[in-house]
This record gives structure tokens, C-alpha cells and sequence, in this order.
């Protein structure tokens, strides 16, 4: 594995097209919530991403004192649980996977025995108190 970066914007709104601006805002409240543990409970903190050497991947894993604690992928519509949770739920220790999105309504749905879940973005920001 080598390691890669990604580029994200602080001001996510001047994003063009919309998944990545979706992600971008995703990626500013999941920094904000790493800082916010750092600041009020000591913990180290890390905000990564996982991909394999096929290009799976998932857009966001946030890490506490090294281990991962969840993940995160964004996904402007689709409703359908991504193959790559899937692949990764099956592959590491991620202990809960999320995968959000921006519309509003209906339920969280569950899946992989509890270990996935799809959820709009404003119920995610609930769940990490953002």
C-alpha cells in the first residue's frame, strides 16, 4: 500500500459539481468532530480514508488513538448500501460503517448485523453531536 492524499476545501460551497461537494461538507464536519474530542477529551484523533490496491474505497475512516472507530461514505443519492462497505465490513476491524447522504426523511436502515447503516447526513451530525 502506498499512501495517497486527498484534497479537500474549507469552504466546501465553492465545490461546482455536487457529490464532491457532499463530500466536502461531510469532510468539514468529520475534522470539526475530531478536533472537538482532541480539544474536550484528550483523545487522538485522525481523519483518513481507506482505499485497496483495486480502488475500493471508502471516503472517510476516523481513527481514535490509531484504531478506527467508524467510517463514512457519502453518496449524493443512491440509497443503496455501497458494495464497498460490504467488501470493507467483511475485510477489517471498522467496528460501524455510515453511509450518508443529503436527502431528508425516512428511516435509518440497518445491515451487516448492525455494523452498517445508511443515514441522512443531518441524523449523522446528531448521532456524533455536531
Amino acid at each position: 500500500m502506498k499512501k495517497e492524499r486527498k484534497l479537500y476545501l474549507w469552504d466546501w460551497s465553492s465545490c461546482e459539481e455536487e457529490s464532491a461537494r457532499f463530500e466536502n461538507l461531510v469532510a468539514s464536519h468529520l475534522l470539526k468532530y475530531c478536533h472537538l474530542r482532541e480539544d474536550t477529551g484528550g483523545e487522538e484523533m485522525s481523519l483518513r480514508f481507506l482505499r485497496d490496491a483495486n480502488g475500493r474505497e471508502i471516503d472517510f475512516v476516523i481513527l481514535k488513538n490509531g484504531k478506527p472507530e467508524f467510517a463514512v461514505e457519502c453518496k449524493s443519492g443512491d440509497r443503496a448500501l455501497s458494495k464497498n462497505i460490504a467488501y470493507f465490513a467483511q475485510r477489517t476491524a471498522i467496528p460501524k460503517f455510515y453511509q450518508t447522504h443529503l436527502q431528508a426523511g425516512g428511516q435509518d436502515t440497518e445491515w451487516l448485523d448492525a455494523r452498517a447503516r445508511i443515514i441522512p447526513f443531518v441524523r449523522l451530525c446528531e448521532l456524533l453531536k455536531l
